[in-house]
């Protein structure tokens, strides 16, 4: 079964597999309205999806507090399942607290502790939270379809 995990957000992690992550930089560049954004996700998508397939992607969801970053992040999300629902992929999405939880023990868990726990556990060799909460959605979803854990 082929997975990506996604860190939905402007610097946005992903991981095909615990040596196979990255961050794709959605930035808007000068001159650029905010749907650049949205499709130079959906067009990381495609990239993906055409060279190894995705059977299932999985994603942070965004917290319930209402900001512009979680604006953001809600439109980013709309890209992954639209891009999920016409390429017949399955999707699930998890909150950070359970991304936390599962990677850490504790629900509330700062960045540099969910990166130090990805050393630790999945042998991370990176420094990004974002390439690292990409890392625990994978292995939470592994875990959920009762393929290997970390």
């Amino acid at each position: 079964m082929k997975i990506l995990a996604i860190d939905p957000a402007t610097h946005c992690g992903w991981a095909i597999s615990n040596d196979v992550y990255g961050v794709w930089d959605l930035s808007i560049r000068k001159d650029e309205s905010q749907g650049m954004k949205l499709l130079r996700l959906k067009s990381k998508l495609k990239e993906i999806y055409e060279r190894i397939g995705i059977d299932v992607i999985a994603y942070e969801r965004p917290a319930s507090q209402y900001n512009h970053s979680i604006i953001h992040q809600a439109k980013l999300i709309a890209i992954i399942e639209e891009f999920c629902e016409e390429n017949n992929i399955e999707y699930r999405a998890y909150s950070a607290g359970e991304i936390k939880k599962f990677a850490t023990g504790k629900g509330n868990a700062n960045k540099d502790m969910m990166i130090n726990h990805a050393v630790i556990k999945l042998g991370y060799k990176g420094n990004n939270d974002n390439e690292a909460d990409a890392l625990w959605i994978l292995n939470l979803l592994k875990r959920d379809l009762g393929m290997n854990k970390p």
